[in-house]
C-alpha cells in the first residue's frame, strides 16, 4: 500500500448509501467522501467514481439521497458496495422509503438527507455532487458507523 492510502486512512468519515432514482430505476452505492458545503442554502456535497452506475444515474435525473448508516449496518454498506446496480436489483429485499426526490431512503438508517443536484464538478477519476438539501432528519436512538477499512475489506 502506498504511503498516500496510509495517511488517507487517517481522515475518519461515515458510511453512507447514496440512492437515486431516474424513471423507474434506482440505485445506490456505498460512499465515505460526504462533506458539508454550505449554511445557506443547505448544501452536501458526495465524490462518485466516475464508472459506477449510480453516477450516471444521478448525473442526469439531478438528484440523490444521502442515507446515513447506523452503527449495525455494516452488512448494507458491504451490499450496496460490493455489486453493481448494472446488473443487480441492489433493492431486492430492502425497505425503503422515498421523500421529495423519490430516491429511496433506507429503514433503520441514522438519518439521511434528498437533495437536488445545483452543481458538479470534475475530480479526476470522480465527479463531486453537490445538492441541496430538501428534506432531512436525524434518528437521535442511532449512532452512525464510521469507515474503517478493515470492516469492509
Amino acid at each position: 500500500m502506498s504511503t498516500f492510502e496510509n495517511v488517507f486512512r487517517k481522515i475518519l468519515n461515515g458510511v453512507f448509501i447514496v440512492t437515486t432514482k431516474k424513471g423507474d430505476k434506482i440505485n445506490g452505492m456505498t460512499a465515505v467522501w460526504v462533506a458539508r458545503s454550505s449554511f445557506k442554502p443547505p448544501l452536501i456535497s458526495v465524490s462518485v467514481g466516475k464508472p459506477r452506475y449510480s453516477h450516471d444515474l444521478i448525473k442526469e435525473s439531478g438528484v440523490f439521497a444521502l442515507n446515513i448508516l447506523s452503527k449495525k449496518q455494516i452488512a448494507q454498506g458491504k451490499h450496496f458496495g460490493f455489486k453493481s446496480g448494472r446488473n443487480t436489483d441492489k433493492f431486492k429485499d430492502i425497505e425503503y422509503t422515498t421523500r421529495k426526490t423519490g430516491s429511496p431512503i433506507l429503514k433503520d438508517s441514522a438519518g439521511y438527507f434528498d437533495c437536488k443536484v445545483v452543481n458538479s464538478c470534475d475530480a479526476g477519476d470522480h465527479t463531486i455532487f453537490v445538492g441541496e438539501v430538501l428534506d432531512a432528519e436525524a434518528y437521535e436512538d442511532k449512532t452512525p458507523l464510521l469507515y474503517e477499512h478493515k470492516d469492509f475489506f
